[in-house]
């Protein structure tokens, strides 16, 4: 089902895990060596982003905070994405963020 997000334009890899960080699955325009590595970096990343927004939330006692939906690392010609347990890879001068994103999201709530 996943692969499915490989339609959108610019995007060069999909991968899911699981909530310990074990690769499940990967398609895309890497070796799996490699989307294990990309999948590592989304776990660790998300980890992250758990911890700060859980301490945002709390300094702040404001709600709306926590869970965090996704996240997103923008670089100069590549951009990591990532909704739940699910991280992809995408080329910014051909893809949409907010389209990947939305179809992120989706995906992650099946």
């Amino acid at each position: 089902m996943i692969e499915r997000m490989l339609a959108l334009d610019g995007v060069l890899v999909i991968c899911q895990f699981r909530d310990d960080g074990n690769f499940v699955d990967g398609y895309g325009l890497m070796e799996q060596r490699q989307m294990m590595g990309l999948v590592s970096f989304a776990h660790g990343y998300k980890r992250i982003v758990q911890g700060n927004t859980d301490q945002l939330s709390m300094f702040t006692q404001m709600k709306g905070w926590t869970p965090p939906t996704g996240w997103v690392v923008h670089g100069h010609s590549r951009t990591v994405c990532s909704v739940g347990n699910l991280v992809c890879l995408i080329e910014n001068a051909d893809a949409s963020l907010n389209e990947v994103m939305q179809e992120l999201k989706e995906i992650a709530s099946w």
